[in-house]
């Protein structure tokens, strides 16, 4: 099944209906005055928010959709019948968003909530509405008014709890797959999560959380470098994040190296991003004996100057994975009763969740602009000359979109 997480469309409202210019014409009836109704209004376009979606491979190819246009007005003062609204099912966790003013209309969270993005044209009106005493045989009518059109962006987040963030080969979907009922692939090479997986981990009775693994980063990956750049918007929704650092490298490398290389990719990609809450978790070490083990782990602390918590598990043996659950758990707990208690606190992170939004927004942007140049030959936008040398190499509207494809 192939993971699309951005797409562009265009959505046009139905027109409004004409109103009639009519008379009323009948035996033994002599001038019976204006008859002529008013028209439908056009249907408008809507977007949904549908639980059963995980993708807007949908829209991938399909892009253009039209609402239907309200009918004109009849005589005898029949009025048209209304256009039938457009209703888009997208997945949850969609951002919409206007193409043309970059202004993000609205975002769908919940199942079930509704969106209107074009707002269909007003119906026109018939020549009835105009007679008056001074003017029983009006032949006024007014034409229905246009629907809106608009070219929308549409984003995916997945909506998760907890993310793990990680070099390829780290143990995050070992983890994933520890802690819930998830089954992402696990192979003994990089790069085998290609697209964000989730998975809910119950803790107890009637408590749990949603976590989701992306792919894995790697140096230079805030220049455009690996995968996982393109999914490290999917963890602005988070309300946590963990840090996965193998402690037993296959290269023999510092475990140090690798954690410092995700914060500084982190830090470039997102400064916001940075400042969410965030664990520590050194994994496989099964790997190692108790001495090596408590080495290792002192290591890394102090080669970062870690101040937040630290974890020692293996996903793979589930070792410790129980008591990291329980611990994000009680985090949750508290985070949410600090939400409800603390204004003050509620705002600052509502205010965090739009800054890291934006600026990872304004990644991604600046990242497709840097290939669409590249691929044109050009060091920088000023090298371009006017709006139309822009036009003759940009790839599409939507700009350049990377799909992957699932197992």
């Amino acid at each position: 099944m192939k993971f699309v997480d951005e797409v562009s469309i265009f959505v046009k409202a139905g027109d409004g209906g004409n109103g009639m210019m009519s008379f009323r014409r009948e035996k033994f009836i002599e001038k019976g005055g204006p008859n002529g109704g008013d028209g439908g209004d056009g249907g408008s376009v809507f977007l949904e928010a549908d639980e059963n979606l995980n993708t807007l491979i949908d829209y991938r190819y399909t892009r253009r959709f039209h609402a239907k246009n309200g009918e004109k007005g009849g005589s005898t003062e029949c009025t048209g019948a209304k256009g039938d609204d457009l209703i888009l099912p997208v997945p949850v966790g969609t951002t919409v968003i206007d193409a043309t003013t970059q202004e993000v209309i609205g975002d769908l969270t919940k199942a079930g909530q509704r969106l209107m993005v074009a707002q269909g044209g007003w119906h026109g009106l018939g020549n009835t509405r105009f007679k008056s005493s001074t003017n029983r045989a009006p032949r006024q009518t007014t034409p229905g008014k246009p629907g809106e059109q608009r070219d929308l962006k549409l984003e995916l987040k997945v909506l998760a709890d907890v993310g793990l963030l990680g070099l390829p080969n780290a143990g995050k979907s070992t983890f994933i797959r520890s802690v819930s009922a998830a089954k992402p692939k696990v192979a003994d090479y990089p790069f085998t999560t290609l697209v964000p997986n989730l998975g809910v981990v119950s803790v107890g009775r009637y408590k749990s959380f949603v976590i989701a693994d992306i792919p894995g980063l790697i140096e230079g990956a805030s220049e455009g470098a690996g995968l996982g750049i393109r999914f490290l918007k999917h963890l602005a929704r988070t309300r946590l994040l963990l840090h996965l650092v193998d402690m037993a490298p296959l290269d023999q490398s510092d475990p140090a190296d690798a954690a410092e290389i995700i914060i500084t990719e982190l830090e470039k990609f997102s400064p916001a991003l940075a400042e969410r809450e965030r664990w520590l978790v050194l994994n496989k070490a099964d790997q190692l004996l108790d001495d090596e083990r408590e080495e290792r782990m002192r290591a890394v602390v102090e080669r970062l100057d870690w101040k937040g918590p630290v974890f020692v598990i293996s996903a793979l043996e589930r070792e410790g994975t129980e008591a990291l659950a329980q611990a994000i758990m009680r985090y949750m707990d508290e985070r949410d009763e600090r939400m409800a208690e603390e204004p003050a606190f509620a705002e600052a992170m509502i205010g965090l969740n739009q800054r890291i939004e934006d600026e990872a927004r304004a990644r991604l942007q600046a990242l497709d602009d840097k290939r669409a140049l590249r691929r044109a030959g050009l060091k920088s936008i000023d090298d371009i000359g006017d709006d139309d040398d822009w036009d003759d190499f940009e790839d599409d509207e939507d700009g350049p979109e990377i799909i992957y494809v699932r197992d």
